[in-house]
């Protein structure tokens, strides 16, 4: 057999966290969304001014207005119009132009008079000195393979022109608190304006997974089924378990047959095949974000050779776990 279970991977006994998590799978998966700053920009701009923003994959994209206004153009999307207090969410880094008005004069955003505060913080002054628009702008990193999933099935833009939740004033304070951050040089601003950037990055996807009916469908629909959910949430937080098609059954009350038909039906692929396509989603993390070798990450896994291993890894990932490990630490390669 290709995997074998150590006796440590046994199924752990269920705490209260983890019935509340099995109660919510999708909450589970916003609290999957570790988000790794690239950049956060504040820019100042005035009109005339337009920016060409150059893709960035594996990137979520976002643009704050916290005055002024803009336009915001795809190449195969109508055109946007942001307004102070609207956030805009390109969760795939599409590349996309903003500028001051239709038919402006663009310049790739890389060869701008940037003024790099820190590593991850820059700012931007820019533009012809007519109207001003001020901007919070960032690109940031996702890892997780639940999130990553996610942001595949959202769309191009989300576009949040009011935050009509119980939370929206809240929500209008905080923007309110990033454009004071933003516009001041005070210590520890940086910091307060990318942690508060996070925080809207996940309700604006909140935002729009409550209100969007596009998110009933598909493998965001099974996140929310009563029993494919929970199980959907077993296998994310346990990849390394034993899982099978009867214990994955049983774990919510249903037959082999009845549960099997269910999850392809609802997710798009057999159980098992879920199983281990996220198995090695969580193999490549570690092997981008740590030291592990790929015949660590087998063990971890419960693979009982390297061999076996680097076959389903090559397979799901397509490559080999050390070509895959070097691709990303060179991605330029």
């Amino acid at each position: 057999m290709a995997r074998s279970t150590p006796s440590s991977l046994s199924a752990p006994t269920p705490s209260p966290a983890d019935a509340w998590l099995s109660s919510d799978p999708l909450g589970e998966t916003l609290h999957a969304f570790r988000l790794e700053g690239v950049v956060y920009a504040r820019s100042h701009l005035t009109a005339p001014w337009g920016v060409v923003m150059p893709p960035m994959p594996d990137c979520v994209m976002f643009h704050i207005v916290t005055s002024g206004e803009c336009r915001l153009e795809f190449t195969d999307a109508e055109p946007t119009v942001l307004r102070p207090g609207e956030f805009a969410l390109m969760p795939r880094g599409e590349g996309h132009l903003i500028m001051h008005d239709e038919g402006a004069r663009t310049v790739n955003y890389f060869d701008l008079p940037i003024e790099r505060v820190t590593p991850r913080y820059e700012v931007l002054t820019y533009g012809g000195g007519g109207d001003e628009t001020t901007l919070i702008c960032g690109a940031v990193r996702i890892d997780h393979p639940a999130a990553r999933d996610l942001v595949e099935l959202l769309p191009s833009l989300i576009h949040i022109k009011t935050w009509n939740t119980p939370n929206a004033e809240w929500m209008h304070s905080t923007l309110r608190l990033m454009a004071a951050e933003a516009g001041s040089r005070q210590p520890g601003g940086e910091t307060i304006v990318t942690r508060l950037a996070d925080i809207l990055v996940i309700q604006a996807i909140r935002t729009w997974l409550v209100e969007n009916p596009a998110s009933r469908r598909g493998w965001l629909g099974a996140l929310s089924d009563e029993r494919i959910g929970p199980t959907l949430a077993r296998i994310h937080r346990e990849p390394a378990h034993d899982w099978t098609v009867a214990s994955l059954a049983a774990s919510v009350s249903m037959s082999r047959s009845a549960f099997s038909a269910r999850f392809t039906e609802l997710v798009g692929e057999s159980a098992m095949q879920y199983v281990t396509r996220w198995r090695m989603h969580t193999a490549g993390t570690w092997l981008r974000e740590t030291d592990v070798t790929a015949a660590e990450c087998g063990v971890r896994l419960g693979y009982n050779s390297e061999a076996a291993f680097s076959r389903a890894f090559k397979r799901v990932m397509g490559k080999p776990p050390g070509a895959w490990q070097t691709s990303v630490a060179h991605p330029s390669s």
